[in-house]
């Protein structure tokens, strides 16, 4: 602290004549003064970094800054899709944490990350499940690094949650959430922590994992999404996109992961004390980076007031502001002011731009993980081979780009290394998907789609028994029962509940519209008295019914749970009874 204090008084001690500027200059870019150089650092054993306390610091803070972008995803992810799906939403970002950290300590760091063992080009081939003794002269650079990367790799799979929303099994997305570290672990490894591997030999650069994190992210969402298939009417008629559940949350999440954003990219130089670098080059990267993203979020605000006839559209500055920070993920810490403004200007367009088309493709990405993820990606990786510059400081790019004279050479060389990564991820990630598609299914039943996750896996507002198949409201009223007898009845069974969900659905809108100002009285989940019409004679019949076991005696109404893929049509039959409400 002493040296700090010295430092700081250089600056602001009016009697010396140097230049103030010059003298912080000095503070932080010697190599030879100031508190950071006097340090001892540990020297390099085998596989891992010369790193010192100071990195280690560096390294955890800006981890824990990632693992906020947890919280992030899962409300830009819960806001965006049906609110009947928040809470699943939520509790499946969880599961990337317990789940997806558990495999990446058993193997995943092991095949990405190679300390003191046997490496190619390929993978690691030790430190699975990690562990260092205490008095082990790296341990704490071991499980900074660790700590670290895990949260890469967890992030690599939430974002393929996003594309997975609103129709994929719980069981199934916990045991994807662990396989998923095969698809990350690789990548990571052909790009990152060591001079031997493949990618870097060829001049590859990667800084912070726009290929290894968004484009496998990315590409592993595209093919769970077409694996899964659309949401039930999710193109049955124009724009019957689902509306957002909440708008709120999202731009909340929004501003997480703008945050987590910091610790994303900075963290990625892997110290702050390094004899190579400094402490300086840090700041300004996280200066340029605060620099980027606000000049950003003006822009797609003005690009959607533009596109959209004077209207402020929340997915476009969404989209538009994650799409640029995608794109200047790999470029980050390199890229001049100006260039950073042209990628992420650009990364934010072209994913605001693909949304229209995955959609004419029939493609239903709810949360637009391939635009923002692997569409941006691609444009960031292959924008180092534009504007890519020879770094004499650290000499982490080798080559120049196409602008600065550099030819075709690193772009060429960025676009190999895109395509292999998306190739890996689609195969792999199918591979995965498949086998739990034939064993296990991954998507959920027509009817578990339709009454949401929250309630069939949660309970949320209710309760859902599987093997009876009855629902049950918030106060314990049987409002069906589910019937999976043959298909002809789960045929009839669907109609009759997109029907009272239909009317649920009004019941509720108009509540709220009479009590407003946050004075609501608690309704009930569903009335009472049930009407019965029949769709030939128009005669109705009004009767009370205890449970819903009561009404099928009176009726020839039967819900029942065909395993489904969600995409059957339910046929209209001529004659039959139809659930509606009466007046309470």
């Amino acid at each position: 602290m002493s040296n700090l204090t010295t430092g700081f008084d250089l600056v602001t001690d009016s009697s010396t004549t140097e230049d103030p500027l010059s003298q912080m200059s000095e503070i932080f870019n010697s190599t030879t003064k100031g508190p950071l150089s006097q340090v001892p650092e540990v020297q390099d054993s085998g596989g891992i970094e010369a790193l010192n306390w100071d990195d280690a610091t560096w390294i955890l803070t800006s981890a824990f800054i990632i693992f906020t972008m947890q919280s992030g995803f899962g409300l830009l992810e819960s806001g965006s899709v049906s609110s009947k799906n928040e809470v699943n939403i939520m509790i499946k970002n969880t599961v990337d944490v317990l789940f997806g950290g558990l495999s990446y300590w058993m193997f995943g760091f092991g095949f990405s990350i190679w300390i003191d063992g046997e490496s190619n080009q390929f993978s690691g081939v030790s430190n699975f499940f990690l562990d260092a003794a205490v008095d082990h002269i790296h341990s704490g650079q071991i499980f900074s690094l660790f700590f670290f990367q895990t949260s890469f790799a967890t992030t690599a799979t939430t974002i393929v949650s996003g594309s997975m929303a609103e129709r994929t099994k719980l069981e199934a997305y916990v045991i994807f959430s662990m396989l998923n570290t095969f698809v990350y672990c690789f990548p990571a490894h052909w790009l990152w922590r060591s001079e031997e591997n493949w990618f870097y030999q060829m001049g590859a650069i990667d800084l912070a994992g726009a290929s290894t994190v968004h484009l496998v992210g990315g590409v592993t969402g595209l093919v769970a999404t077409v694996m899964l298939g659309p949401r039930t009417g999710r193109f049955k008629d124009k724009g019957t996109a689902s509306k957002m559940g909440s708008p709120t949350n999202a731009v909340l999440g929004l501003f997480m992961l703008w945050w987590g954003w910091l610790g994303f990219n900075c963290g990625s130089t892997y110290g702050i004390a390094k004899r190579q670098v400094g402490p300086g080059y840090q700041i300004l990267l996280a200066n340029k980076f605060y620099i980027y993203s606000r000049i950003m979020s003006r822009y797609f605000i003005f690009y959607s007031y533009v596109t959209k006839k004077r209207k402020f559209d929340i997915v476009y500055i969404i989209n538009g502001v994650l799409g640029s920070l995608v794109s200047i993920t790999a470029y980050c810490a390199l890229a001049r002011p100006w260039e950073g403004l042209v990628i992420g200007a650009v990364g934010g367009g072209v994913a605001c731009l693909s949304v229209p088309i995955i959609e004419m493709l029939r493609i239903d990405d709810p949360v637009s993980v391939v635009p923002v993820h692997c569409v941006a990606a691609i444009w960031g990786m292959l924008s180092v081979g534009l504007f890519g510059e020879v770094d004499e400081l650290d000499h982490i790019l080798r080559y120049p780009g196409l602008f600065k004279g550099g030819g075709f050479k690193l772009l060429g060389v960025q676009l190999i290394v895109v395509i292999i990564i998306g190739l890996w991820s689609a195969v792999v990630s199918f591979i995965v998907l498949k086998i739990l598609d034939v064993t296990i299914h991954i998507r959920v039943p027509l009817h578990e789609e339709l009454l949401g996750a929250d309630l069939v896996e949660h309970s949320v507002s209710g309760s859902f028994d599987k093997t009876s198949g009855e629902w049950y409201d918030v106060t314990g009223t049987l409002v069906t029962i589910i019937d999976m007898s043959s298909q002809e009845t789960y045929t009839t069974s669907i109609r009759q509940l997109e029907h009272l969900l239909s009317n649920y659905e009004r019941l509720q809108s108009s509540r709220r519209r009479s009590f407003a100002f946050g004075f609501r009285r608690q309704p009930a989940l569903y009335p009472r008295r049930i009407a019965f019409k029949n769709v030939t004679t128009g005669n109705e019949s009004n009767e009370n019914m205890d449970s819903m076991k009561e009404m099928r005696k009176h009726s020839n109404v039967y819900v029942g749970p065909y395993e489904s893929t969600g995409h059957a049509t339910v046929s209209t039959q001529t004659q039959e009874d139809t659930c509606v409400f009466a007046s309470a």
